[in-house]
């Protein structure tokens, strides 16, 4: 029997939800008013402008390419760490929290100082042709290090609490590795893995500060619909500037319905384990 709500319980939620709707409600419905202020021709002008499909296709380009490679990485170190005991299994996993920690701005520093053209290595990858830094695969490399950690730490805890019993048997019965994987890890673990992609995917759409400091932002060339946002802004250019942030946000509240679609399929799955 659930017990009733108390006045103080009363008054953390309705804090709570006011809270919700002065940081994240109004400012959400402001940027949409305001596109839409400018009706409809304006709002589709904006989006067909050069600059707004670049921008949109870098985001999307390098979006496709940072999510399946973390996806891979993740399911590589998760099942490192929790099928192997080995000597720095610890500093491991400590070391998968670095991205968490370090400011995006500061890894985009760390990245143009060894791969600027100043640099031993950007020297040489400059002589074979080779341009990370202020291109596209500079921001493709910032956006791969600061989403690196979320599959692995969704990933690590899930399989933790799934032992490998069910690994054993299939490869005492004579199953092969990608079998055991295909069959039996990948099953057990999709809703995580779905999990993970997403909040991936979410944080690789938005990013911002590492991208800002390797792509030197030119325009229809390095900048990223959060990068646009800001330089649009930055122009006068209000209308634009509130149209590349809608779609941001759009693309974030897809997010986070996604997120808890994944976020309840997870907790069902692990009701009927725990079944």
């Amino acid at each position: 029997m659930k017990k009733p709500v108390q006045a103080h319980q009363w008054a953390l939620i309705v804090t709570g939800m006011v809270l919700v709707i002065l940081l994240l409600i109004i400012p959400l419905a402001l940027i949409f008013s305001l596109v839409i202020k400018g009706g409809w021709e304006l709002l589709l002008a904006n989006l067909q402008e050069d600059f707004m499909l670049h921008a949109i296709g870098l985001t999307l380009f390098v979006t496709v390419l940072t999510v399946p490679l973390n996806m891979l990485f993740g399911i590589a170190l998760a099942w490192c760490v929790t099928h192997f005991d080995f000597r720095g299994r610890r500093v491991l996993t400590t070391l998968i929290d670095i991205p968490f920690a370090v400011s995006p701005v500061v890894a985009g520093l760390c990245y143009l100082v060894v791969y600027g053209v100043e640099s031993v290595v950007g020297r040489w990858l400059s002589t074979q042709g080779v341009q990370l830094m202020f291109a596209w695969p500079g921001i493709l490399l910032v956006t791969i290090f600061v989403t690196s950690p979320y599959v692995a730490r969704i990933l690590i805890p899930v399989m933790q609490a799934q032992g490998s019993d069910e690994e054993v048997a299939a490869l005492s019965l004579g199953a092969t590795g990608w079998q055991i994987f295909s069959r039996v890890t990948l099953p057990n673990i999709k809703w995580a893995l779905l999990y993970g992609v997403v909040l991936t995917n979410a944080r690789a759409i938005g990013e911002f500060g590492a991208v800002s400091v390797v792509s030197g932002t030119i325009m229809n060339q390095t900048l990223t619909l959060a990068l646009l946002v800001e330089q649009l802004n930055n122009d006068y250019k209000t209308a634009a500037a509130f149209t590349a942030a809608a779609l941001l946000a759009c693309m974030a509240m897809l997010t986070v319905f996604m997120k808890n679609f994944l976020e309840w399929r997870l907790r069902v799955a692990t009701r009927r384990e725990a079944l």
